[in-house]
């Protein structure tokens, strides 16, 4: 029985088995599928799965759009040129609607002396809009920041335009415009021709004065070395060695400059007994000097758009080189251009924007406004090729005079050097002072100046 049981048992086994290793076949459509046993009940019921509440979706808000950056812009220019400046300014802003600028005007010293004293007050502007030979002082108090790493490509500008910004290696100003060089204007209503040298301006103004007693042959600024420092080039001097930083005031070549300055009032009697810078431009705007030694600043104030009633009536403007000194050389003018600086420890977005502004100022319809209205050379290589300047007689005469031409030195001893030369100039032409006691005074101060500063 037990045997019998036993064999029973391994026949279900191996059933089971064969079943488990052979296909599960398919039931036939009618036959319905064999009931499967009821699943085990758990000890608790599962509690039922609450759906997530849904969260009301808000709409977004509408994005606001960043409040614009307050640039403040000091400039030099004044004039024509300050309402020129803030038209521009004004079209690039609306342009960009990223920034606004407020521009405040100081004539060139005072936009050094102030911008000196609030910059170490950690109140001064955003931009400046100056002259190249405030690069100088401004790096030596480190007040700006160069621009060789702004992101402005510096290869664009004509060669020259950043030699007198380049201080120890760098570079410390952007160029709007490049010239800013002193030329012989003049009135040809007034004369017909330029002089070619020294000996006929002095023949043309006298013969121009004998006709007209109450008016002068030649006017510039007899105040400023500015206007000396041409004549000193023409005679073979220069105001630094060739380290650019030791004055060589006392030579000369200073004395014959000083001379030369000093025969026009007293020998030849062709210069106003006394004139200083608006002396000067009133009297050929008012048509009662001839011809008149002056920047290309001022072309577009003696014609086109910028000119004053009164220039337009008076003038029939002439541009010609400076006359070569007879017996010398050519004089060379101071060349440079006006630029753009950037004050040192700007915030990012202040800065981003004044870049934005300087980029717009080197556009080419900026550019080429500067040079329709103003008269003004463009910093940029490219535009000297436009027949704006090669088919103007007066651009043609202003780039002229860029050869004859010599870098303005961008070191801080210039600064010294000017305020050498200032009073002694002056002295010169008010008779108290001879060229040859001058000379060495100037030298006098200069070094002092540069020893003080070290």
């Amino acid at each position: 029985m037990k045997t019998r049981y036993s064999l029973i048992v391994l026949f279900v086994v191996v059933g089971m088995l064969l079943a488990a290793c052979a296909p599960a076949a398919t039931p036939a459509p009618t036959q319905p599928p064999a009931q499967q046993p009821a699943p085990a009940q758990p000890t608790a019921a599962p509690q039922p799965t609450e759906a997530p509440a849904v969260q009301p979706t808000e709409a977004p808000k509408p994005t606001e759009a960043p409040a614009a950056v307050k640039l403040t812009m000091w400039t030099k220019e004044g004039g024509n040129q300050l309402d020129l400046v803030k038209a521009i300014v004004a079209d690039c802003a609306k342009a960009d609607g990223s920034y606004t600028v407020d521009i405040v005007n100081y004539d060139v010293e005072k936009l050094r002396e102030n911008f000196q004293t609030s910059a170490l007050a950690g109140t001064g502007p955003d931009l400046l809009w100056t002259v190249n030979d405030h690069a100088g002082p401004f790096t030596t108090a480190d007040l700006i920041d160069p621009v060789d790493n702004l992101g402005i490509d510096l290869s664009q500008f004509v060669p020259g335009a950043l030699e007198p910004v380049a201080l120890n290696g760098q570079h410390w100003g952007i160029p709007l415009s490049y010239g800013n060089n002193l030329m012989l204007l003049y009135n040809k209503k007034l004369v017909d021709h330029a002089p070619a040298d020294t000996a006929e301006l002095v023949k043309m103004a006298q013969d121009f004065q004998a006709k007209n007693p109450k008016k002068v042959g030649l006017a510039f600024n007899e105040t400023e070395p500015f206007w000396l420092v041409p004549w000193l080039g023409g005679f073979g001097g220069k105001v630094f060695a060739d380290d650019g930083k030791t004055p060589t005031l006392d030579t000369p070549e200073m004395v014959k400059a000083l001379q030369l300055v000093s025969d026009f009032k007293d020998k030849d009697k062709i210069i106003p007994q006394e004139c200083d810078y608006n002396c000067a431009d009133s009297m050929f705007k008012n048509g009662d000097a001839a011809m008149i030694i002056n920047g290309d600043w001022s072309l577009g104030d003696y014609t086109g758009s910028g000119a004053s009633v009164t220039a337009t009536q008076n003038i029939d403007l002439g541009t010609a080189p400076y006359p070569k000194i007879a017996g010398a050389d050519y004089p060379k003018p101071y060349t440079a251009g006006v630029y753009i600086m950037f004050p040192k420890g700007q915030a990012d977005d202040k800065r981003a924007a004044a870049l934005k502004l300087t980029q717009c100022f080197l556009s080419d319809p900026v550019q080429l406004r500067w040079l329709k209205e103003q008269k003004r050379l463009p910093s940029v290589q490219k535009l000297f090729d436009d027949p704006s300047i090669k088919n103007d007689p007066i651009l043609a005469g202003s780039a002229a005079d860029l050869l004859n031409g010599t870098g303005m030195p961008a070191a801080t001893e210039m600064r010294c050097n000017w305020d050498a030369m200032k009073p002694q100039l002056q002295d010169v032409l008010a008779g108290k002072t001879k060229p040859e006691d001058a000379a060495k005074a100037m030298q006098t101060a200069a070094d002092k100046c540069v020893a003080d500063l070290k």
